[in-house]
């Protein structure tokens, strides 16, 4: 079963100097015609009425660029192709300050029951400098508009290593963003991406980033300010309170299946990962025509999963379960991993608990090099097959 949904919206009202998702300026003959050709995508792949899916996922861009109009399109659709009520987690990203009430009132009579603020930083400096167009009075503004239009399962992304920003920077921040008692948080170091402004102004040398020691010590900030505000750390950039992990990115996480619709958008199904059409008028275009605007697949045979099935469950605290591993691929994650296991623990990154093993606090800080280990020579499935 297809576990997950992800739809793309790509409109934006300004972008941020970061970002490398798929994102255009907001046109509202544009997204119309966008909405159209998802719409049309998506009914194409998915036949019938009233799926049911575990989660459902709008992310962008902004998807809260559109209007009311298309916003209202777009969740009655979602309403008759999929089963909104049996869904577990219906959320969508919002920037502070896109939210009038009737928005808001709109997103709840539809069903989503899951907000996603991109607020970033609780500086109006740095978030004119990396270039919000939000203010932190917007953050407490859309935060109070919510709650009083009854949801109460928010998160927030924080972004830290900005350019310039010092330790105490970050600390004021977190602290700032725990204030708000939220029960989830998703925080991530800044990542140079090609094809954005950021990327340019580095390659300048015109961009300054925090030295790597101070990106090492805001993430054990980070760590230590959550646990002591009780959100508990449940993957190597997200917290949550007890019950509010995101029941979408653990789909990601789980390495279960899941559709990916819209410009850019990616999707993981049997067999394969597919990639669709990034640029708005040939996604569209091809949408329109036979609703299969994939750019790109790649099929995904007992190697990748593996490998995949320990990179991404690695993420995860609670990391992988051997007896799950036996039960998926049908033979011991000791028969291909035994030596790479017991080396990492002995470099202190990984503990094996007997039946599942996952990352010591020294290994969060060594993700990467711990994921390299579990790389597969092309050979090596061969006598377990």
């Amino acid at each position: 079963m297809i576990q997950s949904v992800y739809i793309h919206i790509p409109f934006c009202q300004q972008i941020c100097h970061y970002c490398d998702f798929t994102k255009f300026f907001y046109n509202e003959k544009q997204a119309d015609q966008y909405i159209e050709a998802l719409i049309n995508e998506i009914n194409t792949h998915v036949q019938g009425k009233h799926n049911q899916v575990k989660t459902i996922f709008i992310g962008g861009g902004t998807p809260t660029a559109l209007n009311l109009k298309q916003l209202q399109a777009l969740l009655a659709f979602i309403n008759e192709k999929f089963d909104v009520p049996s869904c577990e987690e219906f959320t969508i990203e919002a920037n502070p300050g896109d939210f009038e009430t009737e928005k808001i009132k709109l997103l709840k009579n539809f069903g989503v029951n899951r907000m996603s603020l991109g607020v970033q930083v609780f500086d109006d400096h740095m978030l004119q400098e990396i270039g919000r167009l939000h203010q932190v009075k917007d953050v407490y503004q859309t935060i109070d508009q919510l709650h009083q239009q009854g949801y109460t399962n928010i998160s927030i992304d924080l972004i830290y290593a900005l350019p310039n920003q010092t330790l105490e920077d970050f600390r004021n921040t977190l602290d700032e963003a725990v204030q708000f008692q939220l029960p989830h948080y998703s925080t991530y170091a800044l990542q140079i991406e090609p094809k954005t402004v950021f990327y340019q102004r580095y390659h300048k040398g015109k961009l300054h980033r925090p030295p790597q020691e101070t990106e090492v010590q805001m993430y054990e900030l980070l760590r230590e300010t959550m646990r002591t505000n009780g959100v508990i750390q449940y993957e190597i950039s997200n917290f949550a309170k007890p019950g509010y992990e995101s029941k979408h990115n653990l789909t990601y996480w789980n390495n279960d299946y899941y559709y990916g619709f819209g410009a850019g958008a990616h999707g993981y199904l049997p067999g394969k990962r597919t990639g669709n059409i990034r640029p708005l008028p040939h996604y569209v275009k091809q949408a329109k025509k036979d609703g299969n605007p994939v750019l790109n697949t790649e099929q995904i045979g007992l190697q990748e999963q593996i490998e995949e099935e320990m990179f991404l469950g690695l993420r995860k605290l609670a990391g992988v379960s051997k007896t799950a591993f036996a039960n998926k691929f049908g033979f011991p994650m000791d028969a291909l991993y035994q030596s790479e296991i017991a080396l990492l623990q002995q470099k202190g990154w990984l503990q094996d608990n007997g039946d599942v093993i996952h990352l010591t606090e020294q290994g969060l800080l060594f993700g990467n090099e711990v994921f390299a280990q579990f790389l597969l020579e092309d050979d090596e499935l061969s006598h377990l097959r």
